[in-house]
């Protein structure tokens, strides 16, 4: 049996071990509190770590504590007013206090746990999956990584491996010292036979000598040479790389204030996190539309102003024309995010649904077109309704009003398939 012992250091009155312990007992709680942290939180703080708290009574355990002992004789009060099987209606008021306060504010039996940015980030997409996963691979794009290839007898001392080190030594002593140990076990043999039949003083001298010359030898045998030495050996190896492409698609036109545009910019991010933890190297290519469409940077994309009326269509051939030249869908793994109010010009959305279905969906892994209507807005869109007769099993399409849907919205549509068997 293996035993293997972590000796990196913690930081001050931390503990590894017991918080990796605490992480996955705990699980399901600390996973619904960051599901609650998020809701809020701005994109800029979306990746860092944060403090959850959990409720005391959610990781009580347990525990054995010492009674008194011995015979104890208890007198309980009697009952007056009830019987078994009464009914006791519920208090008026709101609990502890006189009422005059609200219920507001953090409770007492609270406990508060920190999580890095990693812990937060594994916790945030753990449940989450893309639908349909099939990473293209490349045999003609491809980086080096270094791979482990054994060991060697030369190498810098912070690849040195212990363990082979010292099983080699070993080796050698064994082998070396075999013939040495065995004639000093013959010569000590001999001189204990010599003793017990009371040899003379000359030849008892003569075989301490030879016992000396046998423990010499044994003892000539280093405990460590350079042969010995063993260095854990690594070589570059090149390796295909899965790419995947990130086409952003919004509306900028004029019906389309800072509101809408930073839930489109909340869930363009949550997506791009989630490609990057799935994907060696992803590529973003931002398009903005009103009646015309043009490839742009991020800062244009999101804060630049444009005004004009709303032609989608031109978004979407912009699209496959850059798929084509930079993207082919043969060699990389394209998701696409549209955001838009919904309102579109004339036969424009008609005109804009087919294309998308045409052209668009058979080269995409995933497209997920998000909907931003006006928080009064019930009705659907005309982009909407058009969009909503191209079902595919990758295209998903949602409504969000307001910041906190994003989330939700987000793990519903990437949340993980349970095969059915």
């Amino acid at each position: 049996m293996n035993s293997l012992i972590d000796r990196r250091l913690n930081g001050r009155n931390k503990s590894a071990a017991n918080r990796e312990r605490f992480l996955r007992r705990y699980k399901e709680q600390i996973r619904k509190a960051v599901g609650d942290m998020i809701r809020d939180r701005s994109i800029e703080d979306m990746e860092q770590g944060g403090e959850v708290k959990l409720p005391v009574r959610d990781i009580s355990e347990p525990h054995f504590r010492v009674d008194q002992g011995g015979d104890r004789e208890i007198v309980l009060p009697g009952n007056k007013e009830f019987a078994k099987g009464d009914q006791l209606e519920r208090p008026q008021g709101g609990g502890e206090g006189d009422g005059s306060e609200p219920g507001e504010g953090e409770s007492a039996d609270q406990f508060t746990f920190s999580l890095s940015r990693a812990e937060f980030l594994s916790l945030f997409f753990d449940d989450l999956e893309l639908p349909h996963l099939a990473r293209t691979q490349l045999g003609d794009v491809s980086e080096t990584k270094w791979q482990r290839a054994g060991y060697t007898t030369t190498g810098s001392p912070s690849q040195l491996s212990v363990g082979r080190t010292l099983k080699a030594s070993l080796s050698r002593r064994v082998a070396l010292g075999l013939n040495a140990r065995g004639g000093l076990e013959q010569a000590q043999a001999r001189l204990e036979e010599a003793m017990a039949r009371g040899a003379p003083q000359e030849e008892l001298a003569a075989l301490r000598a030879e016992v000396e010359q046998w423990a010499g030898r044994v003892a000539r045998v280093p405990f460590l040479d350079d042969l010995d030495l063993r260095y854990r050996h690594r070589v570059p190896v090149v390796v295909p790389v899965a790419r995947a492409v990130m086409f952003c698609l919004m509306d900028v036109s004029g019906s389309m204030d800072e509101t809408k545009k930073d839930l489109a910019k909340r869930f363009f991010t949550l997506l791009y996190m989630f490609l990057s933890r799935k994907y060696e190297h992803v590529d973003v290519v931002f398009i903005r539309h009103t009646d015309n469409a043009e490839e742009v940077d991020e800062h244009t994309f999101f804060y630049d102003t444009k005004s004009g009326g709303t032609i989608v269509l031109s978004a979407l051939e912009l699209m496959n024309q850059i798929m084509l030249d930079r993207y082919p869908p043969t060699d990389w793994n394209i998701y696409a995010a549209q955001a838009s109010d919904g309102d579109s010009f004339g036969a424009d959305a008609g005109k804009s649904a087919r294309y998308l279905a045409e052209n668009l969906l058979p080269a995409t892994r995933y497209f997920a077109y998000i909907e931003v209507p006006d928080s009064s807005e019930a009705r659907k869109s005309s982009l909407w309704a058009e969009y909503e007769q191209q079902a595919r099993p990758n295209f998903a399409m949602r409504r969000i009003h307001e910041r906190s849907e994003i989330f939700p919205v987000f793990h519903e549509l990437f949340r993980k398939e349970v095969n059915q068997s």
